[in-house]
Parts: C-alpha cells; structure tokens; sequence
C-alpha cells in the first residue's frame, strides 16, 4: 500500500525520454545489410558470456562492465555468473540521488553512468545473481525506464526545490518505494545453487573480484598527460578516476591487453554516421560522409575503403566541440584485420540478438574509430604493459 500511495502521488511527474532508443534509430539506418565485402582475420577472440539486450533503459554502462566482469571471471577459471545488471542499477541509483541532493541538483541525474559504476557497486555494495533480481517488477520481457526515472527524477527535484528549509529524510523511502516497485525488493539474503548469501558475500565468495585491481585509461590534451584525472563527461557522476595518457600509448594499452587474454569495457561514441548495426561495422571514412551520396555511403559499408588519419589534435577537437559525447559502452572482446592489413577490434554490444552478416550481436569497430572516439577504456592492471603499471601505481 505505502509503494502504492508513492507511486500515485508522482504520476505528474516528467517522463524522461528514452536517450537509448533514440540513438539505436538514429543509427539504424546507417549502412547496408550487404558487407561481405569485408574478409576479416581474427587475431585475438576471448571469451565473453552471452549477449545481452539492455532494452528500453540508458544502462549501456552496466551491460558493459558486467560483462567484463564475467569474462573476468572465465579468465580467472571461475565459472561465470549471470550477474544482475539491474541490481547495480538500483544501487546507483540510490548514491546518485544522494549527491543529486548534497549538490542542489546540480549533478546529471538519469538513466546514465560511467564503465567504474559496476566495480564501485561490487566494491560497496556486493552483487546478485540475474535469477534472483532480473529488475522487472513491471510486466515487462525487457527494460523500460522511462516511467520509472520520470517518477525517481520528480522525487529528487522535489527535494532540491523545497522552500521549507529543511530537507525531510522521508525523501529517501519514497525514492526507494520507486525502486521496489520498478526493478523489485532489495535483496537482503538469498540462495543460490543450494547455499544462502548477501549480496555482499556473493560478491566475495562467487564473483571473486577486486575493483582495486582494474585501471581506467583515457586521452584528452586538456588536462595533463602522465597524469590521474577525471574524464569531463555529464555521466561520470562519481569522478571515477583515470589515468590521461598520450592516444597512442592508449591504443597501445589495449592491444597489449588483448594480446595478453584481457578483454576491455569500453566508453565510445556511436551516435555517428560511420557507425552501422546492419552492416555489424563502425569505420570513420576520409571523406565527410554527410557530404557522400546515398550509393557512395553503401559503398564504404560493402567493402573497405580509405579511413579519416586519427590524431591527438582532430580526437580533442571532436571532444572540445561536443561531436564526440559519452553515449554508449561495450566491451572488446578481440582484435582482427581486413583484407588489406587494416585493424579492427571486435565488440560486444547489449542491442540483443540482432543479425548483421558477421556475428551475432556484435561488430566489427575499426582502429580508426576506436581512436577518434573513445572516451575511455578499463581493464585489469596486469594487462598493462611494465612501464604503464608502474607509472599508475599509487
């Protein structure tokens, strides 16, 4: 009843617009369903879990990492775990929320987040198996969040905007009346193949992780190279740090990884013309693709052609302008080559099952790309290479 009279009291509240779906259909239509043009060479392939499909919600971030975790896991000879991505969503949620208010609302508030959020809940908070919180408390097969950060949203700009000159603690049980509502009740205790746990001890004993033991790596020229900082994007609500290094040395931290049998969560843009679903591609072409024709765009998707040089200058000056934002994660899985020698790495998505010519669920990222557009890349520190390790050592 107490959820019931939360949820009716903030059916006024704004629904947020679905960012996600808005950018599988802006890039939907890039490309064409007809790239077997391409041969590609697999050099490196390690194994990931199944692919998921995040659905209706903006929590790319926590399909990433958690499939990181669990290939972690694999590489660690542990058998894999559906890890509850919605768990680790709720608990954002409720930390976000907190800073949302001690910021005076001053903070990105949303369905966002950054690659460190899974580690930062596993490391506070523990984790759940996906059997036990799948997180759809609403009648739904898939996620659909857009009711529910209208609803979440309205508590904390309530709060934020209250002329009573003190803020009630009661906020806090309504917001987490939401969650239970929504994604279902917190999972004090339960069992799982036959033995009970939190989900703090789950998270010790099954996952056997350390958020210690993982780096983020990142390439901006405004703030110093060499250096630890905070990457400067509205989802980094936590100020994860990372440690800022030249792009190339970047680019070479992750080849080294996956040499070394380490997949990467990575933090990208792909809200660009390059990037195409149906043909399981993202290139960045030399010449300006709004500038092509309808023929000479299908015609970069169909076979390779010549890619945009990446530097330093042109990736920052795309960040500087807002033409490369923080807007998706996934997860590289493995790296390969053209016919011609040119670099792809192969990536994991969370868009479900959907068909594209190479491999299910995933595609084929070229190393153009992957330098222009990257936000950040994070993995564990022994795949780094000697010198990077002891550089970021603290």
């Amino acid at each position: 009843m107490r959820k019931n009279l939360i949820l009716g009291g903030l059916l006024l509240a704004t629904t947020a617009t679905i960012a996600q779906d808005d950018l599988i259909k802006k890039v939907e239509g890039n490309g064409s369903e007809n790239s077997q043009g391409y041969q590609f060479t697999t050099q490196v392939d390690i194994e990931a879990t199944d692919v998921k499909n995040q659905g209706r919600s903006g929590t790319c971030w926590s399909y990433a990492t958690t499939s990181f975790v669990e290939s972690e896991m694999i590489r660690m000879n542990n058998d894999p775990v559906d890890i509850a991505e919605m768990y680790t969503v709720r608990m954002v949620y409720l930390d976000k929320a907190d800073k949302y208010v001690r910021l005076h609302g001053n903070l990105n508030f949303g369905q966002g987040g950054a690659l460190p959020d899974v580690l930062y809940v596993i490391n506070k908070y523990g984790a759940v198996p996906q059997s036990i919180y799948p997180g759809l408390n609403y009648g739904t097969d898939i996620n659909n969040h857009g009711e529910m950060e209208g609803m979440l949203s309205g508590i904390v700009n309530t709060v934020v905007k209250n002329k009573n000159g003190k803020v009630s603690p009661n906020w806090k049980t309504a917001y987490n009346g939401i969650l239970d509502s929504y994604l279902g009740d917190y999972p004090t205790e339960f069992e799982w193949e036959g033995k009970t746990y939190t989900p703090r001890t789950f998270a010790d004993k099954v996952i056997g992780i350390d958020a210690d033991d993982y780096i983020q790596l990142t390439s901006f020229s405004n703030t110093p190279f060499d250096a630890w900082c905070q990457i400067e994007v509205p989802d980094n609500w936590a100020w994860s740090a990372s440690y800022n290094m030249p792009l190339d040395d970047m680019m070479a931290e992750l080849d080294n990884a996956l040499d070394n049998g380490y997949t990467v969560s990575w933090a990208t843009d792909v809200s660009e013309k390059g990037f195409s679903l149906k043909s399981g591609l993202a290139i960045v072409p030399a010449q300006d693709m709004t500038k092509m024709t309808s023929e000479e765009k299908m015609a970069h998707f169909q076979s390779p052609h010549e890619e945009m040089v990446i530097t330093q200058e042109n990736r920052q000056e795309a960040y500087d302008n807002y033409q490369t934002q923080d807007d998706h994660g996934m997860q590289i899985t493995g790296r390969a080559v053209d016919q011609n020698g040119t670099k792809y790495y192969i990536v994991k998505n969370s868009w479900g099952d959907r068909e594209n010519g190479y491999r299910t669920g995933y595609l084929h990222v070229s190393e153009a790309f992957v330098r222009y557009k990257s936000i950040s890349i994070m993995f564990h520190k022994d795949g780094l290479t000697k010198q990077t390790k002891k550089a970021t050592s603290k």
